[in-house]
């Protein structure tokens, strides 16, 4: 979950002034997708881990729902935190973007909320992305090596196409933990 933040950013070339992040809810899984998404995902395979997530998150659950009922003004009082002089009519609620809350399976073939990003990818390998949490800037060259190695597991299947991806991505060898 993301902190209370003042941040700027270039929208359509003009410098703004952003505050968030507020939860929000939609069924779609992609910004632009179907509002059948959530519907068409559900199966006998999830249906218990789905379940299983929600009553093991019901103070998650509830705090979303906190999130989903505040009016305007309830959000200018919690920007007025970081910005007193914040005048309502200044501010507009802009949707900036779209996640995807990761249920896994655990052990115990329950439902487990992960939360942070991963990597996954259809079995034929034809689609790769990221789901989770957003990756961020520290972490995007590792996230696309990943979805690279999900993807194109051949491009390191030859010595020429090894030297290629290290020559496109010199440190992609380098261990950076080791002493």
């Amino acid at each position: 979950m993301s902190k209370p933040r003042l941040d700027t950013r270039y929208i359509d070339g003009k410098r703004e002034l952003l505050f968030g992040s507020f939860a929000g809810f939609s069924p779609k899984f992609l910004k632009e997708g179907s509002f059948l998404d959530l519907f068409k995902s559900i199966n006998l395979d999830n249906i218990s881990p789905m379940l299983g997530a929600f009553w093991q998150n019901l103070p998650l659950i509830k705090y979303l729902i906190e999130q989903l009922a505040m009016s305007h003004e309830d959000r200018m009082n919690d920007l007025r935190k970081f910005y007193e002089d914040a005048k309502s009519d200044k501010w507009e609620i802009l949707i900036a973007g779209q996640r995807v809350q990761i249920i896994k399976k655990n052990d115990f073939e329950k439902g487990e909320l992960q939360f942070g990003t991963e990597v996954v990818s259809s079995k034929n390998r034809s689609v790769a992305c990221l789901l989770g949490a957003s990756s961020g800037a520290s972490t995007a060259t590792h996230v696309m090596l990943s979805i690279l190695g999900k993807a194109f597991p051949e491009l390191l299947n030859s010595e020429k196409d090894k030297a290629l991806f290290i020559d496109i991505v010199p440190t992609s060898n380098i261990e950076i933990n080791k002493k």
